[in-house]
């Protein structure tokens, strides 16, 4: 980054404690007052760099599952604040699990979805009812989740609609009443970030589906709990739900991307 005329420049890179880079850190620089006048995101390689008035500043770095480090630093004219190497040690609350066998709360999780109309607005709809279990091994990456969700409890709070999703023209819940993902490897990025590879099987065929999850952490109530949320997206072409209108100019009136989101809570069997 070229060194602004009116003030400086401020540059370091984020990594863990055994050296790897932490992309998508999070910088928040704060002045004097402790307003936050920067924030930033690491790069692919942990780096990160910003432009500032001269001044004094609060530097905050932060990154999921690793304990935030705060430092201060001088940005002077012409010049270029270097902070080198800013390590973060992983949080030992948002380690993986414990080992176990851990059953799906359905009353405090969500299975979520969000499609495009027209190409405008979002329209955001839920499964109500759904089913499933997280076994926590050693080592880790052979962990696995198996997940079953009923078709028929689609819900974007519209009944004509939900009819039609329910319909042979989308999920024919008639012929195929279950949605069913299982794991295939678990994949532990560093701190709270998790990979979960798997099969997700919709609309009677099957097809590969990476979840994107960050692990909350584990507390006591009413058992010993564990809470993660997790994303994808999935292309309704690779499953045959192929149903599709446009309108002028040839826009869809569905979009064929569908965002999914699932908010889980699990409790700890035996």
């Amino acid at each position: 980054m070229p060194i602004p005329l009116t003030g400086g420049v401020l540059s370091g890179q984020v990594r863990d404690n055994e050296g790897g880079p932490l992309p998508g850190s999070e910088i928040s620089v704060l002045d004097g007052a402790d307003r936050r006048v920067v924030h930033v995101e690491a790069d692919p390689f942990g780096r990160f760099s910003a432009a500032l008035m001269p001044g004094r500043y609060r530097v905050r770095v932060e990154s999921g599952g690793f304990q935030p480090v705060t430092d201060g630093v001088e940005v002077q004219w012409g010049s270029h604040a270097e902070m080198g190497t800013v390590s973060l040690t992983e949080d030992p609350e948002l380690r993986p699990p414990y080992p176990g066998l851990y059953t799906i709360d359905p009353d405090h999780s969500s299975v979520r979805f969000i499609a495009r109309h027209i190409g405008m607005s979002k329209v955001y709809g839920r499964f109500n009812r759904f089913s499933g279990q997280i076994r926590i091994t050693e080592p880790f990456e052979e962990s696995s989740v198996d997940v079953v969700i009923e078709a028929a409890s689609v819900d974007t709070n519209v009944e004509a609609r939900d009819t039609h999703l329910r319909s042979p023209d989308f999920l024919d819940v008639e012929r195929f009443p279950e949605l069913r993902f299982s794991s295939m490897r678990f994949v532990a990025h560093g701190g709270n970030r998790w990979t979960v590879d798997g099969d997700l099987t919709l609309h009677g065929l099957t097809s590969d589906v990476s979840l994107d999850t960050t692990f909350l952490g584990q507390a006591e109530w009413n058992g010993e709990r564990i809470g993660a949320v997790a994303s994808t997206q999935l292309h309704r072409e690779h499953f045959t739900l192929n149903w599709q209108q446009t309108i002028a100019k040839g826009l869809p009136v569905v979009g064929s991307t569908i965002e999914i989101t699932l908010d889980v809570q699990a409790v700890r069997q035996g």
